[in-house]
């Protein structure tokens, strides 16, 4: 049974897509910790990220230091906080979030709730801030 995160790849089930290439794709969080807490993950359904061979391991970090680095031009923050938990989808996924404060990692905080234009002006200005 493919993961949730298959399905958004395959386009079965909608997300705030943020970038893509033929290994990787990166979308905003709908529950999001922050504005621009966006999840990046391999195409290819792989439960743990030790589990991911070195060389697509490297180019996945690659491509989410990208992502964050445009999340940074448009989401005003001190850093882009990464943290890898792997237990709520098994899927690898890698979370950026936008942080001031340590504090703002927590995952037992209340999520936003942003309405559906606010993620996709979101969306849209992070994806044009990645393509340049």
């Amino acid at each position: 049974m493919s993961s949730i995160f298959t399905k958004i790849v395959k386009g079965e089930i909608p997300s705030y897509k943020i970038a893509e290439n033929e290994l990787f794709y990166a979308f905003l969080d709908i529950n999001p910790l922050a504005k621009g807490h966006t999840l990046v993950i391999p195409k290819q359904e792989i439960d743990y990220i030790l589990d991911v061979d070195e060389d697509l391991h490297a180019k996945l970090w690659n491509f989410a230091q990208k992502v964050g680095r445009a999340i940074e031009t448009v989401v005003p923050c001190k850093r882009i906080g990464i943290t890898v938990i792997g237990l709520e989808v098994p899927h690898t996924h890698i979370h950026l979030i936008p942080i001031n404060s340590i504090y703002d990692m927590d995952f037992k905080k209340e999520k936003l709730a942003l309405s559906a234009e606010e993620f996709q002006d979101l969306a849209k200005n992070i994806s044009s801030a990645f393509k340049k």
